[in-house]
């Protein structure tokens, strides 16, 4: 497929987008928000086991973008993949990002402390990186996104995504279990995203399998990636026992990863039923900016609504509110953003793409749109 080949809509993954993303709001309002750090005056223990599986939709996500990223870059020359990223994330991260600065700095929660410095940190995404914490604790799995856009894109650079797919995959496999079983380096497990990137990998083999047809070595590679991030689920589960004193069982998780992958594929497989639309484009779009802004400000719209109008009711008008906001902010400032950044940045990713073109034993390709 070339670059410019229009891609279909898979109206099923904007929806497995926002089961994701509720999936952590549920996650946060009535499980986190009340236990640990206490974020929530008010918890919620009649539903909080159950809510305590939803912070699994952060690795649905990864397991969704792995499909998703796979198919954006099959074909693609490596400029245009990056930038295709760049546009697509960072608008909406900057807008979410200030609006939660804004909004912190407004209420002036001592939950909640924020700094200028801070909030010129964040503006670059890696803000520890700068010796400062995350505006929003969400952040860090957009950070775990951006390392996977910067493993793909030099592997489109180098043209070893094309040529040695399953190679790269199984390679990755073999570092992540290494530095998992064995070698337990924090610098390993952020560089190479040794604990996500089982669920990664499930995704891109999904879509090679998919589009180029079963394999021995693709449905084996498949099987030991589901085997590898069942393991792997239990670095968080280790986490939470140890912050909150309880965690997700190991069967749940493996139930629970069980439904992750075969709900994937079931929305790839019967991506038919489902035809792409208004809403749907709609119901895609807005789980990004959802994502980003439910944590914080949700905690402070709970807990400032709970005490008029009781906590269950508060939480379902900030779940709602949430979600019209995210609406809007997909409809009315990142996609007019998008378009904008877009035309901004297309005559430098001409003379990218020229230049690299024009590299002695390269053969000229067609430019490729972002």
């Amino acid at each position: 497929m070339s670059a410019q080949t229009k891609r279909p809509h898979l109206a099923t993954i904007d929806v497995l987008r926002l089961v994701a993303a509720l999936s952590v709001v549920l996650f946060h309002i009535f499980f986190r928000g009340a236990a640990g750090d206490a974020q929530l005056a008010q918890g919620y223990p009649e539903v909080a086991g159950i809510a305590l599986y939803g912070y699994l939709g952060v690795n649905l996500f990864f397991l969704i973008s792995g499909y998703v990223i796979a198919w954006s870059a099959e074909g693609r020359a490596w400029d245009s993949f990056a930038i295709s990223r760049f546009v697509r994330l960072y608008p909406a991260f900057l807008f979410c990002m200030t609006l939660t600065f804004i909004v912190l700095f407004a209420v002036a929660s001592p939950l909640f402390p924020v700094t200028l410095n801070q909030y010129l940190a964040n503006i670059v995404l890696f803000a520890p990186a700068f010796g400062q914490p995350f505006l929003d604790g969400v952040y860090w799995s957009i950070v775990i996104e951006l390392i996977f856009y910067g493993w793909l894109t030099l592997a489109l650079l180098t043209g070893l995504f094309e040529r040695r797919k399953l190679e790269i995959v199984a390679v990755w496999l073999a570092v992540c279990a290494l530095n998992e079983f064995f070698i337990g380096s924090g610098a390993m497990r952020m560089l190479f995203i040794t604990e996500f990137g089982p669920f990664f990998v499930a995704g891109i083999l999904t879509h090679h399998l998919q589009t180029r047809g079963r394999s021995a070595e693709a449905i084996g590679l498949l099987v030991g990636a589901f085997a590898l991030s069942c393991a792997t689920l239990t670095v968080t589960q280790g986490w939470m026992q140890d912050h909150y004193g309880i965690a997700v069982p190991l069967p749940g998780l493996i139930i629970a990863n069980v439904v992750m992958h075969v709900t994937l594929f079931a929305a790839i497989r019967f991506s038919h039923v489902l035809r792409a639309s208004g809403w749907t484009l709609a119901i895609g779009g807005l789980t990004y900016p959802l994502y980003l802004l439910h944590q914080n400000i949700g905690y402070l719209v709970v807990d400032a609504l709970a005490p008029s109008t009781g906590r269950w009711l508060a939480a379902g008008v900030t779940i709602a509110a949430l979600i019209v906001v995210s609406w809007a902010i997909w409809r009315y400032v990142e996609n007019p953003a998008q378009g904008l950044l877009r035309r901004a940045i297309m005559p430098v990713q001409a003379r990218i793409h020229s230049a690299w073109a024009a590299r002695p034993g390269r053969s000229p390709a067609p430019a490729a749109t972002a």
